[in-house]
């Protein structure tokens, strides 16, 4: 990128109406290392840890690391650290520059440099975005998938890990070897139960390396549970232009090679459970609770389940975002159904909470016309996404004997995704770990619902036991043959209607 960068030479050249760090961003100290510094957290943690710094407790920046990609450092090295948080609304964008990164890390370049940054005594926290296929887990069961090449790569090299449980359980063993006490490891993925997930998942490598490191990191290691809400799209370079338009100084427009676009709403919910100490998280608006499970469950379902729906049936209708897809009335009564009907009746909130509200307040955040979220971007992932968004909820209500059209149809909208081809016969660019795989069983289905829905179904790290249940076959198989004969478009116009 040419031109004059946003910088902390150039900080103070930018126009008052640009928030900025309200601290010494040189003078900020590390205490917390967080694994995938990609939009999400840019936009989420370190924006909440920027609010902290500001409050005067500077021991609690960021060194963040990348564990695929050296673009967000090669991005923002130059920019030391600082990059623009761009606030989209109907109102307007509001910008903001982040200082809170104070070093970045790329593990494949050098691992060691960011396992003597976990080992730190300063750091108490290690954090992590990795998505949830970053985990090497199984969705359906949340255990480790102890086949998966990162970790029979971490367990043959266990000094040179590759995974994030592999990095994890390497810096655990050598503070534990150095009498430094552990950091506590603070997961802000979609996964269910996130901090007990992960400490199954970090605490079973650990034991297969040695018994008792794994007895150490299953009794000794905090694992919090979270959870965490913000609409995130991906940066354009329509994006970089406004935002460049926006870091006017006297001297000129300033370039930001990798701002974050995002919307006003923002929460966090963190459970207490910080023995090595934590920041002062009440003061920036996080709520800090002894059960997040409640939280979990009515966003990973309510707006999870929902965001996937509207992803896989209005890419198949031919909407590129979200917002488009909000525009159609039809999708707009299918997700006000499917959070009514189907989801709200599986969610157990503590007194209080206004359900109602929440979900009204989801569905203007869908219908944001300035946040361009793709549904494509939505749709990866969809076998590491599935279980926690919409098939835990199907279960629930399958135990129950309750009806699942609604959450059916949302399946199936995956399934006809997943066969790679669109309804006018293009390619689909299905990324999903599993992808390969899917497709095969999709080729050797043929678009015939009777044979493609059992053969997704038997894809056990998606549906468990579930995809084995008559009942639960059937009402995805009808959706699926809705989906097939009618189009996707037809189709949520007919299921809608009720």
């Amino acid at each position: 990128m040419t031109g004059r960068r946003l910088s902390l030479a150039t900080l103070d050249q930018l126009p008052p109406a640009i928030r900025r760090p309200a601290y010494d961003v040189a003078a900020a100290q590390v205490g917390v290392v967080h694994l995938g510094v990609g939009a999400f957290h840019r936009a989420h943690q370190a924006a909440y840890l920027d609010d902290i710094l500001g409050r005067g407790h500077a021991g609690w920046a960021i060194a963040g690391a990348s564990l695929r990609s050296p673009e967000t450092s090669d991005a923002l090295d130059p920019q030391d650290g600082l990059y623009t948080l761009a606030e989209r609304s109907g109102a307007g964008d509001a910008l903001r520059v982040i200082g809170s990164l104070r070093r970045l890390l790329v593990a494949p370049r050098d691992p060691e440099a960011l396992l003597a940054a976990m080992c730190d005594p300063k750091v108490r926290i290690v954090s992590l975005t990795v998505t949830e296929k970053g985990y090497c887990h199984d969705p359906a069961s949340g255990t480790l998938d102890e086949a998966h090449p990162d970790i029979r790569a971490d367990l043959a090299s266990p000094q040179r890990p590759v995974s994030a449980p592999g990095y994890l359980v390497e810096a655990l063993a050598r503070r534990r070897a150095a009498g430094i006490a552990p950091f506590t490891v603070l997961t802000c993925d979609n996964l269910p139960a996130n901090g007990r997930t992960v400490a199954q998942v970090t605490a079973r490598l650990a034991a297969l390396r040695d018994n008792d490191l794994g007895r150490f990191v299953a009794g000794e290691v905090a694992f919090p549970s979270t959870m965490v809400d913000r609409i995130v799209p991906a940066t354009t370079d329509e994006d970089r232009a406004m935002v460049r338009a926006g870091l006017v100084t006297a001297q000129g427009a300033l370039a930001d090679a990798w701002p974050v676009m995002t919307e006003p709403f923002s929460q966090w919910v963190v459970e207490d459970h910080f023995p090595s100490g934590r920041p002062p998280l009440e003061e920036v608006g996080v709520e800090v609770v002894a059960d997040v499970a409640p939280f979990e469950h009515m966003k990973l379902r309510l707006l999870n389940g929902a965001h996937s729906t509207l992803a896989y049936l209005g890419y198949l209708a031919g909407h590129a975002t979200i917002s488009d897809v909000m525009g159609v009335p039809a999708f707009v009564r299918l997700v006000k159904r499917l959070q009514d009907e189907e989801v709200t009746p599986t969610l157990h909130l503590p007194a209080g909470v206004d359900v109602a509200a929440y979900k009204r307040a989801l569905r203007a955040r869908f219908a944001n016309p300035a946040l361009r979220h793709r549904t494509w971007q939505i749709a990866m992932d969809g076998s590491q996404k599935l279980p926690q968004r919409l098939i835990a909820t199907a279960r629930d209500r399958h135990a129950i004997g309750a009806p699942i059209p609604l959450l059916a149809l949302g399946i199936a909208g995956w399934m006809r995704y997943v066969t790679g081809r669109d309804e006018a016969g293009g390619a689909i660019d299905v990324r999903d770990p599993l992808a390969t795989r899917l497709r095969g069983l999709a080729d050797s289905a043929g678009p015939d619902a009777a044979r493609l829905a059992p053969a997704l179904l038997s894809v056990r790290e998606v549906f468990g036991d579930l995809g084995a249940d008559p009942r639960f076959a059937r009402a995805v198989t009808d959706a699926l043959a809705r989906l097939l004969r009618m189009g996707a478009a037809a189709a949520v116009e007919d299921v809608a209607a009720g």
